[in-house]
């Protein structure tokens, strides 16, 4: 029985070898890969100062020793202010204030939520739109490699030339077409 296979914790990552005769990753993939890292870092530098504190305050309010801080906190103020810990005076016996300090803090880190979530869905919106972009300009490539290789098969007299779905394969597609369709299936 192998190591991984006496484990009883679920694997994380997994590695993929590449052939000994050849690169780990594509010259084309790792300048990809530096050049959205790169992106990003700039994109990172250039937010305001505003924005990175609203950033940081998200980072912070979503771990675990945000919760642990509040819990001790929340925790104290509620045995101290029930008179459970005797010679401590009770501050807030009817917990208005314990109620408003919570509420200006929701209220505050919904706003940096609310911040930090349209930063990521502008980023989003961005790589949806690359994505398609490549997406479209891969469609347009496949396309005039169907042709070139159709008229190549036409020329050398293969049967495959003469496949009934050439022709459709062979048509460009219009981003405005298929978008037009899709508003009149969905009824908009």
């Amino acid at each position: 029985m192998s190591e991984d296979s006496r484990s009883t914790e679920p694997t994380r990552h997994r590695v993929t070898l590449a052939q000994p005769d050849q690169p780990d990753l594509a010259s084309a993939m790792e300048r990809n890969i530096r050049a959205l890292t790169a992106r990003q870092r700039a994109e990172e530098a250039g937010a305001g100062r505003d924005t990175r504190i609203a950033e940081g305050i998200t980072r912070f309010t979503g771990s675990m020793v945000f919760v642990h801080i509040h819990l001790l906190l929340f925790g104290l103020w509620i045995v101290i202010n029930l008179g459970i810990l005797p010679g401590l005076p009770r501050f807030d016996p009817t917990f208005v204030i314990l109620a408003t300090w919570a509420s200006v803090e929701a209220i505050f880190l919904s706003t940096f939520v609310l911040i930090s979530q349209n930063r990521a869905a502008a980023a989003a919106e961005r790589r949806a739109n690359l994505d398609l972009q490549v997406s479209l300009l891969a469609e347009h490539e496949v396309t005039r490699l169907i042709r070139l290789t159709a008229a190549i098969a036409s020329h050398l007299g293969i049967d495959a030339a003469r496949d009934p779905e050439l022709p459709e394969l062979q048509r460009d597609v219009a981003p405005e077409a298929v978008l037009d369709a899709l508003d009149t299936e969905d009824g908009t």
